[in-house]
């Protein structure tokens, strides 16, 4: 989108320098007031130089209150906002101690960046599960005329009735959009894939395996969505992700059963391997001879050995005993 903010092009002089000169104005008009009334109080002088030096003081102080109000101080990365009777003037982003035309208006922003935590949410995945994924990101301001004049930051800032003009009041006004932006896009994005692929039923990307790639994906359509106010989104990471509490313990159980069709995978794998080498050991060494029968039978007892997760309970054959 296109950036609506510009530089201020107005005058901007040293404050210290306004800060002497305004100084010696409030010093010097309450001079020409305490004179001035002085000269009222003396029956023996006319009245007219006092009166002058009273109304002269009295604009020279009005005019020093005025420009008090000319005087603003930016650290790094703050802004001020200048409009001039409700037209934008333009973003002033000098550090330093600075004076302006005093009827200039001015909200400063913060350009710093700031973090949100975003508390998890209940959503439902692309196969229909419920789960809980949350996200933390990185924001901040990149263009401060979007920031103020394209989202409602007074109303939506305001607390106690006070509608939100101090920079606190905006960045958290600024905070709130954010958070349900970004509760918005963490649907969007979570819809759009399974939680994992476990039963291989789901090609490509799982939130759960996704890794990179849906956090790429989350952090373009945070962009896209808070491009609106003049927002740059630097980092957005699901942090947290997990099945609902209300299915949590069905999926364990699945879990724990596919991972013992695994492990019984390998088991039977192995046991094949080892009857299947045992029988041409024997065979091999002519060590026994063995009809198929029999080999059925040892084939049979080695794999229930092999496979029973107890122990086996060996039984010593004596052969028979003669009358």
């Amino acid at each position: 989108m296109e950036k609506k903010e510009r530089e201020f092009g107005g005058t901007v002089l040293n404050g210290f320098l306004f800060l002497f000169i305004n100084i010696m104005l409030t010093l010097g008009s309450l001079a020409a007031i305490v004179y001035g009334i002085s000269l009222l109080a003396d029956d023996n002088l006319p009245a007219t130089p006092g009166g002058w030096l009273l109304g002269l003081g009295g604009l020279l102080l009005l005019a020093s209150f005025i420009m008090w109000s000319g005087m603003m101080m930016l650290e790094p990365n703050e802004a001020r906002v200048i409009t001039w009777f409700g037209k934008y003037s333009g973003t002033f982003k000098g550090t330093g101690f600075f004076w302006i035309n005093p009827f200039y208006s001015t909200k400063k922003v913060s350009l710093r960046a700031r973090n949100l935590d975003a508390e998890p949410i209940k959503v439902n995945d692309k196969t229909g599960n419920p789960i809980m994924i949350g996200l933390v990101l990185v924001w901040k301001l990149s263009d401060t005329y979007k920031a103020l004049f394209e989202v409602d930051t007074q109303t939506i800032a305001s607390i106690a009735g006070q509608v939100g003009q101090d920079m606190r009041s905006i960045m958290n006004a600024l905070e709130r959009f954010v958070r349900v932006q970004s509760d918005a896009a963490l649907r969007q994005v979570a819809g759009q894939y399974a939680y994992d692929d476990e039963d291989g039923k789901h090609d490509g990307l799982t939130l759960r395996d996704g890794g990179d790639e849906i956090n790429d994906q989350l952090e373009e359509k945070l962009n896209e969505r808070l491009a609106l106010a003049g927002i740059e989104v630097v980092e957005a990471r699901i942090n947290y992700l997990a099945y609902a509490p209300e299915i949590a313990a069905v999926m364990l159980r699945r879990q724990q059963a596919s991972a013992i069709i695994t492990a019984r995978e390998k088991i039977v794998e192995g046991a094949v391997s080892m009857v299947k080498m045992a029988l041409d050991k024997l065979a091999a060494e002519d060590i026994v001879n063995l009809d198929a029968d029999k080999k059925a039978t040892m084939v049979s007892n080695l794999l229930v050995v092999l496979c029973s997760d107890d122990s086996a309970q060996p039984v010593v054959n004596a052969g028979t005993s003669g009358n």
